[in-house]
């Protein structure tokens, strides 16, 4: 049925003398703009191993798109979020900004847009589920935003943006499932001059099957924080989001260190 609806490869479009692998109009329906160059386009949907496939240089790919976008996307969603949270600190906004611009909600968007339908890959990559990976759908999502900047400009980029993701803002920032508070301490930690944070096992109880971890998040100032969970992650996801929070309240070193 896809390769009905999106023509891929073998049922080439003729565009203004161009030729292209697949149909790239009912992308430019998807996304709700029509693309001057249309070549921009086909870049955004160009995965890595679809080089092996055409023998192409390494800049013939999606990547440098993603990049660019990465940046695009940044912008917009810090400007976004400066204007509509005026009284929240730049902490705050940081934790925000990682949660709309993580590969996870990309992700998440571009899956339920379907972009993932138009990538271009190779057949190793196709049947290791390349069209469904997260990673590839937050880059795919990316590299178009910055296929859309380089064709419009940045009011066009900017509406793709607020139609896809921040039109949908309150709803992802209330999922806690969204956030990563490791990113998010990361971050905060960095911006304060604090250092980098580590993270350290402390002991784990119960059988194989149901085994509970509790981990530690540690600055260099010796602040901590700890978490419980029935895996690493989600102990090391619930010590950040602890610390994170001691950061904010902005409680001293002396009085932060859990005792045994």
């Amino acid at each position: 049925m896809i390769k009905n609806i999106f023509q891929r490869i073998g049922n080439k479009q003729k565009t203004s003398g161009e030729t292209f692998p697949i149909n790239l109009a009912p992308l430019e329906t998807i996304l709700r703009y029509i693309f001057k160059n249309k070549q921009l386009l086909l870049l955004a949907v160009k995965h890595r191993s679809y080089l092996t496939i055409t023998n192409g240089h390494e800049y013939d790919s999606n990547e440098r798109l993603e990049l660019l976008g990465d940046a695009v996307l940044e912008l917009i969603v810090t400007e976004y979020l400066y204007d509509r949270f005026k009284t929240e600190d730049e902490g705050t906004l940081s934790q925000k900004r990682a949660i709309l611009v993580s590969r996870l909600v990309l992700g998440k968007i571009a899956a339920e847009l379907r972009l993932g339908d138009f990538l271009l890959l190779n057949k190793g990559e196709e049947k290791t589920g390349g069209r469904t990976r997260p990673s590839n759908l937050a880059n795919l999502f990316e590299a178009v935003l910055g296929a859309v900047y380089l064709d419009g400009g940045y009011e066009p980029a900017k509406e793709f943006v607020y139609a896809y993701l921040l039109k949908r803002a309150d709803e992802l920032l209330a999922q806690e499932s969204n956030f990563n508070y490791k990113s998010a301490l990361l971050e905060y930690a960095q911006a304060k001059g604090l250092g980098v944070p580590t993270y350290r096992v402390l002991k784990e109880t119960g059988p194989d099957h149901k085994k509970e971890f509790f981990v530690s998040a540690e600055l260099p100032d010796k602040r901590s924080a700890r978490g419980s969970g029935k895996s690493k992650k989600k102990a090391e996801q619930k010590a950040a989001a602890e610390l994170l929070h001691i950061l904010k309240q902005d409680i001293p070193a002396i009085n932060t260190k859990n005792s045994d």
